[in-house]
């Protein structure tokens, strides 16, 4: 048996001597040996000999040293003494160096480990390193290429964001020959959800409470990750009060922590609760908000016949329409109150068992109707002003919470108001006079022609019967025209008493504007009519004096027969 006497790596070599004959006989036959040993393409071990500033040496046991670029060693220099693989590209080159590579080296290596693990089925790591076409380019010592549908257990929306990312991943395909690696991160995603699903299986119990990850939102609710296993989170579970949407609570990502309400082992559904982990806040409710307890709360919503009131998490009240104000026929909670007010409440009844709360707004207030007699008697002249219009009169705001009516008959003494838009205007400041108090049905009737004295309470004295009055013309009508005597006070002349001869429309005779001369044939200050005539005031006029034998006038009141238009001769 031969002694291998071989120095180390890197050490000198020296000449002399029996001895030393022999010994460089040997050295030479093992560095024969191992120049043999030696193949082309192969990785080899070395001693790092010098490190330069460009280059490093690397004795390998070969009769030269082997030269590797400092560059291959990307900014990690090794030091003197440091063994590393090598690769081994050539024996000589035109200057009889061996020829080394770190960079091959490095590749043949990491082609070995993913080779092996393709064939044992184990994943490799690797750091996304941009978005390519199909998918993703992951670095794993080689480019390799990693599929959209590979990526994750559901599809990703944006790649991008995975760039930059560790991962791990199976090798599912691999050509060595032409440097092609497709990874798959699903299957390794699959397995550990696999995994964590038996475990989660094993531990799972109904009534338990376990953290877990907001997957996916819908309307109806939130499906959580436990670990493998998806449990749906309803919307109705979320909150002891009111969920517009899940949304509002959760958002994917988020850990949140949950009940187990029911699971079945068969089926792997499971229902969890996320408001189950509070008591119920209407099992005290009674006790917070008794019947005439005042608190705060937030409109949450409005329907046509109220407002909902959030007291706090879930528990709402309504406030009816019919409890918002004491004064004001609330027709829809808007005009009152918005989503999102704060409002101050009273609790006027609680009925936990249907799970209802009735309250007031109006009842903060002490009711401004209950002393209204004392600070408003019929006959008093108020303030107010005009808050609404309608179709029969104005309602006047006197004080907050309390209103009078102005019916449209309480306007004018003499004007025929059609409308309330007429003589008011929505806001004005007025002044009107108190003619009637309903305390129990909170009625005020108020007058504003009251102001002034009613002129046709003389008008009987000032336009007798048989009076000679002058007037305009203001409106026509198919039955006649109204003639204004004084402001506010018209009479009717009727298209009977316009001529002796018959007219058929009034305006054949008269216009608007017209002024004439008439004859009061008519008084009646009950109804507010005066009756005009013209052809009677044509009879009423003294007949001229007796020309030839004319004739003369008759029975007093009458007049002469050439005034009579009905007579032709």
């Amino acid at each position: 048996m031969e002694k291998d006497d071989r120095k180390p790596l890197g050490t000198l070599r020296k000449e002399g001597g029996h001895e030393q004959a022999e010994e460089r006989m040997e050295d030479w036959f093992n560095e024969s040996v191992a120049t043999n040993e030696f193949e082309e393409g192969e990785v080899v071990r070395g001693r790092v000999v010098h490190v330069g500033s460009s280059e490093i040496l690397v004795d390998v046991g070969y009769k030269s040293e082997g030269t590797i670029a400092a560059e291959e060693f990307r900014g990690q220099l090794p030091k003197v003494g440091d063994e590393i693989e090598v690769y081994l590209e050539a024996k000589e080159d035109n200057e009889g160096l061996i020829v080394l590579s770190k960079d091959k080296a490095d590749k043949i290596k990491v082609w070995d480990a993913i080779t092996r693990a393709h064939e044992k089925g184990v994943p490799v790591e690797g750091r996304v390193i941009e978005v390519v076409k199909g998918g993703l380019a992951v670095d794993v010592g080689v480019k390799a290429f990693l599929p959209g549908s590979q990526v994750d257990l559901r599809p990703v929306k944006n790649l991008t964001a995975m760039v930059g990312q560790l991962i791990r991943a199976k090798v599912i395909k691999l050509n060595r020959r032409r440097g092609n690696v497709v990874l798959s991160r699903r299957s390794v995603l699959e397995e550990e959800r696999e995994e964590k699903k038996k475990h989660t299986m094993e531990v799972l119990a109904e009534g338990m409470t376990l953290t877990g990850t907001v997957k996916n939102i819908t309307d109806y609710g939130a499906f959580i990750d436990l670990g493998g296993i998806d449990g749906l989170l309803h919307v109705t579970d979320m909150s002891w009060g009111r969920v517009g949407h899940p949304s509002e609570i959760f958002n994917v990502g988020d850990q949140v922590e949950v009940v187990v309400l029911h699971f079945d082992r068969d089926s792997g559904r499971v229902s969890l609760g996320y408001k189950q982990k509070s008591s119920d806040p209407w099992e005290r409710v009674e006790e917070t908000y008794a019947p005439g307890t005042k608190t705060r709360g937030k409109v949450v919503s409005l329907t046509n016949y109220g407002a909902f009131v959030e007291l706090e998490a879930g528990v709402e009240g309504l406030v009816h329409v019919s409890e918002m104000s004491w004064s004001r026929r609330v027709r829809h909670p808007s005009k009152i109150v918005n989503v999102g007010d704060d409002v101050e409440v009273i609790v006027l009844d609680v009925n936990r068992g249907a799970k209802r709360i009735s309250l007031g707004m109006k009842q903060v207030e002490p009711d401004p109707w209950t002393m209204i007699e004392e600070r408003y008697t019929p006959g008093t002249v108020v303030a107010g002003r005009v808050r609404n219009l309608t179709d029969f009169g104005a309602f006047i705001e006197l004080e907050s919470g309390v209103d009078g009516l102005l019916h449209i008959s309480d306007m004018s003494w003499t004007r025929n108001v059609a409308h309330p838009s007429e003589v008011l205007k929505k806001g004005q400041d007025l002044e009107t006079v108190i003619l009637s108090i309903d305390r129990e049905n909170k009625r005020i009737s108020l007058g504003f022609k009251q102001l002034q004295p009613d002129p046709w309470t003389t008008v009987a004295q000032r336009y007798p019967m048989g009076a000679r009055v002058t007037g305009k013309v203001v409106r026509l009508t198919d039955f006649g025209a109204f003639v204004e005597l004084e402001p506010g006070v018209d009479g009717l002349l009727h298209v009977s008493q316009m001529a002796n001869r018959p007219i058929n429309r009034p305006e054949d005779l008269v216009a608007v504007g017209d002024e004439l001369g008439l004859l009061v044939i008519r008084v009646d200050p009950n109804e507010r009519r005066i009756g005009l005539s013209l052809k009677e005031l044509a009879h009423a006029v003294e007949p001229p004096a007796e020309m030839g034998g004319g004739r003369g006038r008759g029975k007093k009141g009458k007049v002469s027969r050439e005034y009579d238009y009905d007579d032709e001769e």
